[in-house]
This record gives C-alpha cells, sequence and structure tokens, in this order.
C-alpha cells in the first residue's frame, strides 16, 4: 500500500505553509463553494458546514486513498461574524470593532477520506484580546494591504501581532489551521499519524 495523497481545499498560503511544517505535502485546490449559503448559523456551525462544504467539493474529482482538508475560519464579535473586508472601509470598521478587547477566532476544519466516503468535521475556538488602537495606526495598518484578504481584517503572524496582547487557545487555530487538533483528528478517525 503507497501512501496516502494529501489535498488541501483552499488557495491559502498559510495553511499550506502550516501543513509543510508539520511535514504533510498537501496538493492545493481551490474549493468552488458559495459561501453566502451559510446563514444566520452560530460562528461555530458556520465554520465546520463550510470546511465541510470545501472538503466534499474538492474530494469530488478524487479517488483512492486520498485525504481532502477543508477549512475555514472567522473572528467573531459581538456575536458579529466578521469575515474578510469586501473593502478598506470595512477593514477599518473591522479593526475599530475589535479595538481594545478581546474577541473569538472559529476555525472549523474537515478531512474527507475519498476511498472511504468518511467525513469528519470540527472546530476549534481561540480567544484573542487586542490592545486599544489609534485612528492613525489602523489606517498604516490598512495601508499595508495586509488586512484585505484575512478574516477579522488581521494577520496575527504578520504586522497584525503588533495589536495582539495576548491569547487564549491555540495561536495556529487564529492562523488559520489548528494543527494539533487537526492531527488528533487524523490519528482518532483515520489513524494516520502526523509525527
Amino acid at each position: 500500500m503507497g501512501n496516502p495523497l494529501f489535498v488541501l481545499a483552499s488557495k491559502s498560503p498559510r495553511r499550506r505553509e502550516l501543513l509543510k511544517k508539520i511535514g504533510v505535502q498537501a496538493e492545493l485546490m481551490t474549493a468552488n463553494v458559495d459561501e453566502s449559503v451559510i446563514k444566520n448559523l452560530p460562528p461555530e456551525n458556520t465554520v465546520t458546514e463550510l470546511a465541510l462544504l470545501k472538503a466534499t467539493d474538492v474530494a469530488k474529482y478524487f479517488c483512492g486513498d486520498t485525504y481532502v482538508i477543508g477549512a475555514d475560519t472567522v473572528v467573531c464579535v459581538d456575536g458579529e461574524i466578521l469575515g474578510k473586508p469586501k473593502n478598506i472601509d470595512e477593514a477599518k470598521r473591522m479593526l475599530r470593532k475589535l479595538s481594545g478587547r478581546s474577541h473569538f477566532v472559529y476555525t472549523g476544519y474537515c478531512v474527507v477520506h475519498c476511498k472511504s466516503g468518511v467525513a469528519v468535521s470540527k472546530y476549534e475556538k481561540t480567544e484573542v484580546f487586542f490592545k486599544e488602537l489609534s485612528d492613525k495606526e489602523i489606517d498604516a495598518y490598512v495601508k499595508t494591504r495586509e488586512p484585505m484578504d484575512k478574516a477579522g481584517a488581521y494577520g496575527i503572524q504578520e504586522k497584525g501581532s503588533l495589536f495582539i496582547e495576548k491569547i487564549n487557545g491555540d495561536y495556529f487555530n487564529v492562523v488559520g489551521l489548528p494543527v494539533c487538533a487537526l492531527a488528533k483528528l487524523f490519528k482518532e478517525e483515520f489513524e494516520i499519524n502526523l509525527l
């Protein structure tokens, strides 16, 4: 029996890099999923459903001993889910909302085994504490363009780290893929040890 094939149902370079760091060489294939179909669900259900939709969409193109990994990350504050900002004004609004307080980051992750059709979807939740941000800091950060492709308009692994006082939970969850939880899922559900 050969080695299994891993496919990441994402275009996120951050997720691919995290997998690479734990020794998983994954092919990339972007899922064709309309994320707007998931509405009015709690954040944990939103991300697990979207991760499942992404993984199952990509899995239909593969067969055999292939594992497709899907993921979705959102930021949640005051019950409002913050996805990726649509424009600069929305990015600024999100950063003002996060300023000086804590929020939660949810990442749903799903693994589909193409041969058996088994799909397992779970989520992680991390609390992130932002320092108080001045309008000048927000403007300077938005000018870097970094916030524009990230949920909640910041990247914890880049310049956005300058705003973060502390976190409770998994740092890698905030980056976009909770690798410890993912490894546990592989071991418990598919008897694959990533170590």
